[in-house]
């Protein structure tokens, strides 16, 4: 039987197609840590088929989970980058196998995880896509104030840039989550950590004018449930696919005049609003709490890019660089 990495229907996954025994109860005891755990959904769903793919591999290597040693995961960390799997495919396989291991190891069914001692391939680290503050202003002025949906949209993505909020998160925001007083947002963020968000006076007034002449408008084209900042043309709270298809016309029409912005995304202005404020000489740690980052670690990928930038000034600049 050729075992394919990439392939496991549902029907196979019930049927077990052929799995041991012993691998499959394996994989119900990581199943049921998983939901002990409380792990999402999706989440469990993806450690389910690929752990899937391994036990599938190791029945057909006659392995049971008992068996299994570094010299064998090897083996079938080679075999999936001949299968041309990408680094970061691989890496998410063997974190998935890691963890069944260790529930093996929990449950004395072995002693140790040869699974960490196998090291992960290295992933290429991508920079986040970071637009120019030309490119920004560029962007947020061509997005035109004369109907509800553009107010909206003005108010939306000022916002997004000026207080570094993912997409979810701007979608997830309510009337009172505004204070006009203090120029600030109240966010609720990654893990139910809620933070306060300074509010540029740009993206104030966007939100004054979309609040006093378009969200009226569109409230009364539905009847959302409380009172959610931003809606959509039916009076819905607008969704955070809405957002990215929303900003994607608006960038494709200002790459008219400036090519850089033609493919951003809604994090790209995220990433935006926390390399300008690095470069305007804000320190990390502040960065970290507008950004909503448990660790600071998570940060640091903007030096790399202030770094870059630096480097780039400098094989310009110098006359012996």
């Amino acid at each position: 039987m050729r075992w394919n990495a990439e392939s496991s229907s549902e029907a196979e996954r019930e049927a077990g197609d052929g799995l041991a025994p012993t691998w499959r109860a394996a994989l119900d005891a990581f199943d049921a840590e998983l939901r002990r755990r409380a792990v999402a959904e999706r989440t469990r769903r993806g450690y389910g088929i690929d752990n899937l793919q391994f036990a599938t591999w190791a029945t057909e290597a006659e392995l049971d989970p008992r068996t299994v040693d570094l010299r064998s995961l090897r083996r079938y960390a080679a075999g999936l980058a001949e299968r041309g799997q990408a680094p970061s495919t691989i890496a998410r396989k063997l974190a998935a196998l890691r963890g069944l291991l260790d529930v093996q190891v929990d449950t004395g069914v072995r002693s140790e995880n040869p699974a960490e001692l196998l090291g992960s391939p290295k992933r290429a680290q991508r920079l986040p896509r970071v637009l120019k503050p030309a490119e920004a202003a560029a962007l947020l002025d061509r997005i035109p104030a004369g109907t509800p949906l553009e107010l909206r949209d003005r108010a939306l993505f000022e916002l997004a840039y000026a207080s570094g909020l993912r997409a979810q998160e701007l979608v997830s925001l309510d009337v009172a989550s505004v204070d006009f007083d203090s120029e600030t947002v109240r966010v609720e963020g990654k893990g139910g950590r809620t933070r306060l968000v300074p509010v540029g006076e740009h993206a104030m007034r966007a939100l004054e004018r979309y609040l006093a002449k378009a969200r009226p408008v569109l409230a009364d084209a539905g009847r959302e449930s409380g009172e959610p900042l931003f809606l959509s043309r039916s009076g819905l709270r607008l969704s955070s696919s809405d957002v990215r298809r929303r900003l994607r016309r608006w960038a494709r029409l200002a790459a008219l005049h400036a090519p850089g912005v033609a493919e951003v995304h809604p994090h790209a202005l995220r990433h935006s609003f926390a390399t300008h404020l690095l470069e305007g000489g804000a320190d990390l740690r502040t960065i970290q709490e507008l950004l909503g980052h448990a660790t600071i670690s998570t940060t640091q990928v903007y030096t790399r890019i202030e770094s870059s930038r630096l480097r780039s000034a400098y094989a310009r600049a110098h006359p012996r660089a």
